[in-house]
C-alpha cells in the first residue's frame, strides 16, 4: 500500500472546499489521466478554532493542539492548513510533521524573485499586526501597506467572500485595486478568501495559499 504524505486540516467551508480543488488541479496538470492529490483530511468543527482567531492565545493552542494530536496519528511527512492566519499559533506548538507553511514558502517564492519590496493584501488584522511584517523584514524584504480607505475595503472584500455574499461590482472593485498597486510593487495576498477570487495572469501578484498548494504537490 502506497504511503499517503499529506494531511490536511480542514477549516472554514468555502476555503477548505478551495484548497482541495485546487490541489486536485494542479496534481491532475503534473500527472494527467485520471489523477486526484492523495491526502488525509481531519476536517474540524471551524467555529470552535474562528471564534478565538485572529489573536494567540492559550485557548487557541489547546483548540489547534486537539485536533493537531489526531493528524499526528495519521503517519504522515506533511501538513498543510488552510488559514494563513492560523499560522502564528502553528508556529507556537511543537509538531512533529513538516508544516507547508505560508509564510516561509512566500518569503522564498520572494527571494527567487529578487524582490526586496511587497504590497501585503490580508485581513485588516494581518496587514496591521507584525506577524507577518517582521519576519519578511528579517529576509530583507521592505513591505508596504495599502492606503487605509483600501485596506478597509479589502477587508471586506474578505468578509463578503467568506460569507458568499460577493457581488460583480465587488469584485471589479478589488482587482482593479490589485492592477493599482501591482502596476508599482509586487502584491501578496495572505487571506485565503483573497485568494479564492483573485484576477488571474498577473505576474506581480503572490498567493500564500497557492505557493502552499505548489509546494505540497512538489513533496508527494
Amino acid at each position: 500500500m502506497i504511503k499517503t504524505k499529506l494531511a490536511i486540516l480542514g477549516l472554514g467551508s468555502r476555503s477548505t472546499s478551495f484548497y482541495l480543488k485546487k490541489l486536485n488541479n494542479i496534481y491532475n496538470k503534473k500527472n494527467g489521466g485520471y489523477s486526484t492529490c492523495p491526502f488525509l483530511l481531519l476536517n474540524a468543527n471551524f467555529d470552535s478554532i474562528n471564534s478565538l482567531l485572529p489573536t494567540v492565545s492559550e485557548k487557541l493552542d489547546t483548540a489547534v493542539s486537539y485536533y493537531i494530536n489526531q493528524i499526528k496519528n495519521l503517519n504522515i511527512d506533511y501538513l498543510l492548513i488552510p488559514n494563513i492566519t492560523l499560522h502564528e499559533t502553528i508556529d507556537r506548538l511543537n509538531i512533529s510533521q513538516n508544516i507547508l507553511h505560508p509564510v516561509h514558502l512566500s518569503i522564498e517564492k520572494i527571494k527567487e524573485n529578487k524582490w526586496e519590496k511587497v504590497v501585503l493584501f490580508g485581513s485588516l488584522f494581518s496587514m496591521k499586526s507584525d506577524y507577518i511584517k517582521n519576519q519578511f523584514k528579517e529576509n530583507g524584504i521592505d513591505v508596504l501597506l495599502p492606503n487605509e480607505k483600501d485596506m478597509i475595503f479589502i477587508d471586506e472584500v474578505r468578509k463578503q467572500i467568506y460569507n458568499e455574499l460577493e457581488t460583480d461590482d465587488l469584485l471589479k472593485k478589488y482587482h482593479s485595486i490589485i492592477q493599482k498597486y501591482t502596476e508599482i510593487n509586487p502584491v501578496i495576498l495572505s487571506c485565503t478568501e483573497l485568494s479564492i477570487l483573485k484576477p488571474k495572469n498577473n505576474k506581480m501578484l503572490l498567493d500564500m495559499a497557492e505557493i502552499q498548494m505548489e509546494a505540497a504537490i512538489k513533496e508527494i
